[in-house]
């Protein structure tokens, strides 16, 4: 199914069958639940709320096996497992508030999960309650500290940025290991000198391409192509700010590791300039000429004599 029918599919299943069949049960006792004490009322009300505005998808019991789940993909994200790929934390912990604030009233780009911005906010904050009973990790564990944006240091100079953004994509964090390459062996080898003093000469045979990664969600995913790829979580409004966030904290359960700590904070934001800079290419026939750049290069290029 694609995904444009996938979508209009979800949207009937949840008009016409959103609370039939499902009888809330309600709370009568407070949880706490990522270290905060939720009343019984508002954990009540939230019930009510996932049930018209969640449930389809997300099924009774927060697992992702709603009715209308069977045809979306990537499938609805399963709230028992207590893990999320978005939030602007270190990969792996438990989202902040804001984090599902934000999904919720932004969507994902390329899934079914629309962005809900209809949803009164405080109706909004009852189903955030009430998802967090899914899963035990809410009552063991508190949100993540969250990963603020620092100044960007390129303000001003962002040529510069999208430059040793370059480098440090193919040449420090080693990007390509995952994601496409965007410059040629030759380019990754004096990068990857000039950033490590270790020049890189073992090469993916696919080395312009995605490569499949693991994951703690039962599939493999192949990470985007950033020139051709829907990014779920960044939008157009806040792209950089996004990419940022992205790079800083990781994707949750994913091979997608949190920079933040691990490189400088000029370097995280040179990446997402960079980043950016080929999300702006989509649409254009500058990725297939880049591409044939890289190929005709590498064709007579051999690493030199060590």
């Amino acid at each position: 199914m694609n995904h444009a029918l996938a979508v209009v599919s979800a949207l009937a299943v949840l008009g016409a069958g959103g609370c039939k069949g499902y009888r809330t049960q309600g709370f009568r006792q407070p949880q706490t639940l990522g270290g905060k004490t939720i009343p019984a009322s508002l954990l009540t009300e939230g019930e009510h709320d996932y049930v018209l505005y969640c449930r389809a998808c997300h099924g009774d019991k927060g697992d992702g096996k709603g009715p209308a789940s069977a045809g979306l993909r990537p499938p609805p994200r399963d709230f028992t497992l207590g893990t999320f790929k978005f939030a602007a934390v270190a990969g792996g912990a438990l989202p902040n508030d804001d984090d599902l604030v934000r999904i919720v009233r932004s969507g994902l780009h390329g899934t079914a999960m629309l962005a809900w911005d209809g949803v009164p906010d405080r109706n909004l904050q009852a189903i955030i309650q009430y998802l967090k009973t899914f899963s035990p990790r809410w009552k063991e564990e508190a949100p993540g500290e969250p990963i603020q944006p620092t100044p960007d240091p390129w303000r001003g100079r962002e040529r510069d940025g999208v430059a040793f953004g370059k480098k440090v994509y193919h040449g420090l964090a080693q990007c390509i290991g995952c994601h496409p390459a965007y410059a040629s062996r030759s380019y990754i080898y004096e990068a990857s000198k000039e950033l490590t003093g270790n020049p890189t000469t073992d090469f993916r045979d696919d080395l312009y391409g995605s490569q499949l990664k693991e994951s703690d969600y039962g599939v493999k995913l192949l990470p985007p192509d950033f020139t051709r790829s829907e990014l779920r979580s960044i939008r157009d409004d806040h792209r950089l700010e996004d990419l940022y966030r992205v790079v800083a904290s990781g994707v949750g359960g994913t091979a997608m590791p949190t920079w933040r700590g691990s490189l400088p904070e000029e370097d995280l934001w040179a990446l997402a300039h960079y980043v950016d800079s080929l999300v702006a290419l989509k649409g254009s026939d500058a990725p297939r000429q880049l591409l044939q750049a890289n190929e005709a290069a590498d064709a007579s290029w051999r690493p030199p004599a060590q």
